[in-house]
């Protein structure tokens, strides 16, 4: 892995569990963070990873200190708009990019590209830890996350809206789910976590319906 100590560095931020845990583990191996990075659709409304009001993620880095910077693209320009705002970054003196990925390739690949047009390196701190492990060193680091997107497909409906703990855990691999969702069987929302000053207090919305995805829409209380 990417040694991070001292290094100026950025957290590409999607606001759930395993961004938290690999912004987390950047912290305690030294880096400087200075700020979080999150793209978001064209119309700037929701975040491109997890479907999050800018209001939220913003909320989010609040608790945590940090600026949130972000940038609007649609999928056929989400590329060029990623590697542009790297670019910005790295005239600021950042070194390094962090990303949440844990052993899929094709997303390393893809982050090592762009980070490499943009002159920095990418650094993936939970690569290829054990799936389950990482969950739960995230739950016992104090990460709190609510269950926001769920592919029912692949995972019963009824984890919408659930917060993340070591009891959910068990069940769902007790029911052959991995419950890091690597595959996108849920996405999740962080709402307290070691680096927050305080939980974030949000009021559930509307269950939005598109195709075998449910989403749940949060917003600030």
């Amino acid at each position: 892995m990417t040694t991070l100590k001292n290094k100026k560095v950025l957290s590409s931020w999607s606001g759930g569990k395993d961004s938290c845990l690999a912004l987390w583990r950047a912290h305690q191996a030294g880096a400087q963070v200075k700020a979080l990075f999150t793209m978001f659709d064209e119309d700037g409304e929701r975040s491109r990873s997890h479907g999050v009001r800018p209001e939220v993620m913003r909320a989010q880095a609040a608790a945590m200190g940090l600026p949130l910077f972000t940038a609007e693209a649609s999928w056929a320009s989400y590329e060029g708009q990623f590697v542009a705002q790297l670019q910005r970054f790295a005239d600021d003196g950042v070194e390094a990019a962090v990303f949440g990925d844990i052993d899929l390739d094709a997303h390393r690949e893809w982050e090592e590209k762009v980070c490499a047009a943009a002159g920095i390196e990418a650094a993936l701190p939970l690569w290829q830890q054990p799936r389950e492990a990482l969950v739960r060193e995230g739950l016992d680091a104090g990460i709190r996350a609510l269950v926001v997107t769920v592919n029912t497909a692949m995972a019963p409906a009824d984890l919408l809206g659930k917060t993340l703990t070591h009891e959910l855990v068990d069940e769902l691999v007790a029911a052959g789910i991995d419950p890091c969702a690597e595959a996108g069987e849920f996405h999740t929302l962080v709402v307290d976590g070691p680096l927050f000053a305080a939980p974030l207090a949000l009021v559930a919305g509307e269950v939005h319906a598109h195709g075998d995805y449910r989403s749940l829409d949060l917003s600030l209380a």
